[in-house]
This record gives structure tokens, C-alpha cells and sequence, in this order.
């Protein structure tokens, strides 16, 4: 993100017939001043699944003969699992929400931050410049995958067939168990005395052990993605299908048939009172202060086969209203400070400094 625009905007009047001026809507020019928007809700529901890539081992056929091994099978696979399904809230501007500040003369004007999207950030608050913090650039080091091949003997590399080498490594196996046990109980003839040696030896009879059972159940390699879905609501949802899920396919949109359904339901909690309906036009011609939202609330759920797997309050601006901070807030000898939510448009802090 480019650092968010510091804008100076004229708020203040030096005589009493010189307030704050407000209108909605662009003025294409015809006046000076700044002009700012208030968002809307887009709900992000972040999507975390995993691909798995199984590859069978080079004995898995007699996996369950030599190693009691169930359930290993012979054949190459990749599925994906649905782990976590989160939702938030993202304020996006609301090109109907547009508000022009007008600068008038023989004022003084306070501070108007916004930020690179033109949604209002704060009034009257000193801009302190953050320099973005970069990561150090640290290639990620991958553990070396270690090769069960180093570990088998001349008799097994030797054998004819491969039951018969699979019955040898299947015996190797048992033999490392026995001398790791034989550590542990202090019975082996090589026993170190010293704690890390013995962790360090411990930990290659492990090592040669895992490699050489891989060669009977397979390698299961993980790879955890994340997955952004966004939608704007209008209205509140019953069962509204949001994106679809697939072991084979992972992630699928909507429209995709070859996955099961995900849906979401959204419903407002009436959290604020809603103004009388008004025949005029809802933005007033006479808008003298600054705009700002009161942003209510819904109840997100989010389902696949009846199982939820999210449930929780957002807040949304669309089930809210919009409310104005009297001009007089802004006369000339006020310090009066305003800092905004970006995400709602709503107000985070009125200070007098």
C-alpha cells in the first residue's frame, strides 16, 4: 500500500456565517475543497485447504505382511482437506457515499487524512510519516530429504526379487527398533554417557527408521494454501451458495457443479434504529457537517453439508445509517481531533487536545 494521501481541507470559519460546508456528491471543479468517500461492507471469507500428494512406497504391496501396515494402497493419489473458513469485514468505497468539504475563504484549515482510496481517515491529526518495514529477504532452507537407500545393506540391495527385499528391510526395521530400545533401557554395549549423544544417536535410528518405513506406507507431502473469497451484500442471505469444495479439486467457485456447495447466511441484527423514511432525497441538500457512518451489524454463518464452519458478528455498513459531526465542532478556536474506522467508515475517537 502506497502511504495514504495528506490532504489540507477547510473545516473552520472565522465569522459566525462561515462554517463548515458539506455537499454530497463531486463538484467537477467548480469548487475548491476535499472530497471524500465512506466505504461499504465487502465480507472477505479467507479459505484455508491443503493438497496432498501421496506417493506409494516400493514395497506398499507388503506393507501389511511385513509391518502389519493397513490401509497403505499401491496407487498414486491427490486430494485436498478443508481446514479453516474465516470471515471479516473490508471497507471498499461507496461511489454513492461521496462527500465534498468546501474551503472557504478567510478560514483555517485543519488537517484531513485520507487514505490512497480517498475513504476518510482522520480530521486534526497530526500526519506522522511510517516508513514500511521490510522483511529481510531469508531464503527458506528445506530439510533435506533423506534417501532410505543409504541405509540398506548388501544383502538386501543383493536380493532377487522384491518380496524378498522387502522382507529384509522389513527385518532391518526391527533391528533398528531393538537397538533403540536397548539405548533407552541403557542395556546396549555402546551406551554413550553423555545425555546429547545419546540424543543425537537416538535421533539417527529414528531418522534411518522413518526412511526405511516410507518405503512401505509412502510419502504424504502437505502443502497448506490460502484462498480469498469476496462478496458485497445488498441484503440479508439465507443459504446463498458462496463457493464450492472439492477432495479431488480443492477450491471450486460457485458456478463450478464438480464440488459440494458452501453457503452462507446473513442476517441483520437490528442493532441501529433506522430513521424515519423520508420522502426527499436521502442526501440533503442542506448538509452542513461531516459525514461519517453508524455501521450495524450481521450475524455471518457459514455451512457445508449442515456443519458450520463459521459463525460470527461483522459489522455493515449497509445495515447502518449515516450521521453527521456538527460544524461547530470545527470553528476556529477548537482542537477538536477525529479519528475514523477505514474499514466502516464509523468513529473510532472525538478528542479535544
Amino acid at each position: 500500500m502506497r502511504k495514504a494521501l495528506f490532504i489540507f481541507g477547510l473545516f473552520i470559519a472565522t465569522i459566525a456565517t462561515a462554517q463548515t460546508q458539506v455537499t454530497p456528491g463531486v463538484t467537477m471543479g467548480k469548487d475548491y475543497g476535499v472530497l471524500y468517500t465512506l466505504p461499504k461492507t465487502e465480507i472477505n471469507i479467507e479459505v484455508t485447504a491443503t493438497q496432498v500428494v501421496y506417493t506409494p512406497g516400493q514395497f506398499s504391496r507388503y506393507a501389511d505382511r511385513y509391518l502389519r501396515l493397513t490401509n497403505v494402497s499401491a496407487n498414486p493419489e491427490e486430494y485436498w482437506e478443508l481446514n479453516e473458513v474465516k470471515a471479516v469485514s473490508v471497507g471498499v468505497p461507496d461511489n454513492k457515499e461521496s462527500y465534498f468539504i468546501k474551503l472557504k475563504d478567510k478560514t483555517v484549515a485543519p488537517l484531513v487524512e485520507l487514505t490512497e482510496d480517498g475513504l476518510i481517515k482522520s480530521i486534526n491529526v497530526p500526519y506522522v510519516s511510517q516508513k514500511p518495514v521490510m522483511p529481510e529477504n531469508r531464503p527458506s532452507v528445506a530439510p533435506k530429504k533423506v534417501n532410505p537407500k543409504d541405509f540398506l545393506t548388501e544383502e538386501i540391495l543383493m536380493a532377487n526379487s522384491t518380496a524378498k527385499m522387502a522382507e529384509l528391510v522389513a527385518k532391518e526395521i526391527y533391528s533398528i527398533r531393538e537397538s533403540r530400545n536397548a539405548l533407552l533401557r541403557g542395556q546396549a554395549d555402546n551406551t554413550p554417557k553423555d545425555g546429547e549423544q545419546l540424543r543425537l544417536m537416538l535421533e539417527s535410528l529414528d531418522q534411518q527408521e522413518n526412511a526405511m518405513v516410507e518405503m512401505f506406507s509412502g510419502v504424504r507431502t502437505k502443502e497448506k494454501k490460502t484462498f480469498n473469497i469476496r462478496f458485497t451484500p445488498t441484503h440479508e442471505l439465507q443459504n446463498e451458495i458462496v463457493f464450492r469444495f472439492s477432495k479431488k479439486l480443492g477450491i471450486l467457485n460457485k458456478e463450478n457443479l464438480a464440488g459440494s456447495p458452501i453457503y452462507i447466511s446473513l442476517s441483520d441484527l437490528k442493532t441501529v434504529g433506522l430513521p424515519q423514511q423520508q420522502t426527499e432525497d436521502p442526501k440533503k441538500k442542506d448538509i452542513k457537517g461531516v459525514a461519517y457512518n453508524v455501521p450495524g451489524k450481521g450475524l455471518v454463518t457459514i455451512t457445508l453439508d449442515r456443519e458450520k464452519l463459521f459463525e460470527g458478528d461483522l459489522p455493515v455498513t449497509q445495515f447502518g445509517i449515516v450521521e453527521y459531526l456538527a460544524p461547530t465542532l470545527f470553528d476556529k478556536n477548537s482542537t477538536v481531533q477525529v479519528i475514523f474506522n477505514t474499514n466502516t467508515g464509523g468513529i473510532i475517537k472525538v478528542e479535544r487536545q
